[in-house]
């Protein structure tokens, strides 16, 4: 084993960036497909949340169709965007009335949501992204940031 040589994990990072947005995604779409379908036990255990009921439907189908789309990487940045704002807002106005902390309010899943979608927004889909891949093949070849590779 060659010690001399720094480890270098930022060859990696497009790889774990695509896998953190891909987990978040489908976990989100979990939260979305419970509450709108029952499916997992529904919404906490209480089945479906009515149909166009405010806000619980509307959160739903966000987290639905907003968990998949962040998870395939389409429209990714966008997607992350509205999932963050959802999330703010649920934590606002269902949690933080309860207590002041998360820890107190039951209001962490809200929270990390937030975060993990905002960061997704900021750093965009990572690799194996399905927007990337339509605009490979629209525009060419685009290198991990979706920016056009120079042609010599």
């Amino acid at each position: 084993m060659n010690f001399s040589r720094p480890l270098r994990l930022s060859v990696a990072a497009p790889v774990v960036q695509a896998v953190f947005r891909l987990v978040t995604g489908f976990l989100f779409a979990c939260h979305g497909a419970a509450s709108l379908f029952g499916i997992f036990g529904g919404t906490h255990g209480r089945g479906t949340v009515p149909l166009l009921q405010w806000p619980g439907w509307w959160a739903a189908l966000i987290e639905l169709v907003g968990g998949i789309l962040v998870a395939l990487g389409l429209f990714t940045r966008t997607a992350a965007v509205i999932c963050s704002g959802s999330m703010v807002y649920a934590y606002f106005s269902v949690h933080q009335a309860n207590a002041l902390l998360p820890i107190d309010n039951g209001g962490e899943p809200a929270v990390q949501f937030c975060w993990a979608f905002l960061l997704i927004a900021c750093l965009g889909p990572g690799a194996y992204a399905v927007g990337a891949l339509l605009k490979r093949d629209a525009a060419g070849e685009l290198d991990d940031r979706g920016a056009p590779v120079p042609t010599s």
